[in-house]
């Protein structure tokens, strides 16, 4: 893009990044950096794995909430992935075997098979809890080949790209927004969250609850005085997901409960909300990193 995106007067919001995650196997644990690169399908490495079903339909915490148990790190040019009981799984980061066609909602995509010894270390842990449909399980590469389009109708047009995660390129929430989550659970005698619950890439400093609701797109001076521009879209309607405790697996009700007094959303058919789903607009290979500026002007 040749245009200048910066700023030309001082913005209504001033923000910085306060953490960056990545989730390289879809549904299974992040990772938390202290800097990351931006792509155009978001941070580099997100949700660039998925776990299938015989079908090549995806799986996730919804139906297999034992992949909170799923902890991924990167060593030496690798994906090592390790689980309770299990050996720890290497995967190159440019590894690949033959095409699979996989579904990831509604759409349906060829993906690469990371062959057969991860589908039997997936079906090994993952399998012997699992519904009937889902004890033999393979794990998808996303085809970097492929552009995976998110709705139009949420972008406003503008063609934006992701990989496997659900919609869009990235999540964005705020520190600010957990607090005040955690603080109506206190009042009900509940204990307090942690922010993998949900699952977000960027979390923002410095700004009021849920104020990520209400910005248009923000710009992010990276080291280099570059600026990354990544908008805001769509509100983050929530499954489950979040009453799962990253930390055991196990579901109890009272998140999405306490969310459910103060956080539906018409916009989304009044389901509940935390964070925004967001696209890239600017800054394809700019290094993210946490302490970075983020300015952003109201979009009501």
């Amino acid at each position: 893009m040749s245009t200048d995106s910066r700023p030309t007067a001082p913005s209504d919001v001033q923000a910085t990044i306060a953490e960056l995650w990545v989730y390289p196997i879809k549904s299974c644990a992040g990772i938390r950096l202290r800097e990351a690169e931006l792509t155009d399908t978001g941070l580099l490495y997100d949700r660039a794995w998925m776990v299938v079903d015989a079908k090549g339909d995806f799986v996730s915490q919804r139906e297999l909430p034992r992949m909170a148990l799923v902890q991924t790190a990167f060593r030496m040019g690798q994906l090592v992935v390790r689980a309770p009981g299990m050996l720890a799984l290497h995967l190159a980061l440019d590894a690949a075997e033959g095409p699979l066609k996989v579904r990831v909602w509604d759409d349906e995509v060829m993906a690469c098979d990371m062959g057969d010894v991860a589908a039997q270390w997936f079906s090994d842990f993952l399998g012997p809890d699992a519904p009937a449909g889902l004890k033999r399980l393979r794990l998808a590469r996303f085809d970097p080949e492929v552009r995976r389009v998110s709705s139009l109708k949420w972008t406003g047009g503008r063609e934006a790209v992701t990989q496997f995660a659900d919609g869009f390129s990235l999540l964005v929430t705020s520190t600010a927004s957990l607090a005040d989550l955690n603080a109506r659970l206190s009042a009900g005698g509940h204990s307090p969250v942690v922010m993998e619950r949900f699952r977000p890439n960027l979390v923002l400093d410095g700004v009021e609850a849920h104020d990520e609701d209400r910005i248009g797109a923000m710009h992010i001076t990276t080291d280099d005085s570059a600026v990354a521009v990544i908008e805001p879209v769509k509100p983050c309607a929530r499954c489950p997901i979040p009453n799962i405790d990253p930390a055991t697996a196990l579901s109890s009700p009272e998140v999405n409960d306490t969310l459910q007094t103060y956080r539906q959303d018409p916009r989304v058919n009044g389901g509940i909300t935390f964070g925004m789903n967001a696209v890239v607009i600017e800054g394809d290979g700019q290094m993210l990193r946490v302490g970075q500026s983020v300015s952003a002007d109201w979009s009501f």
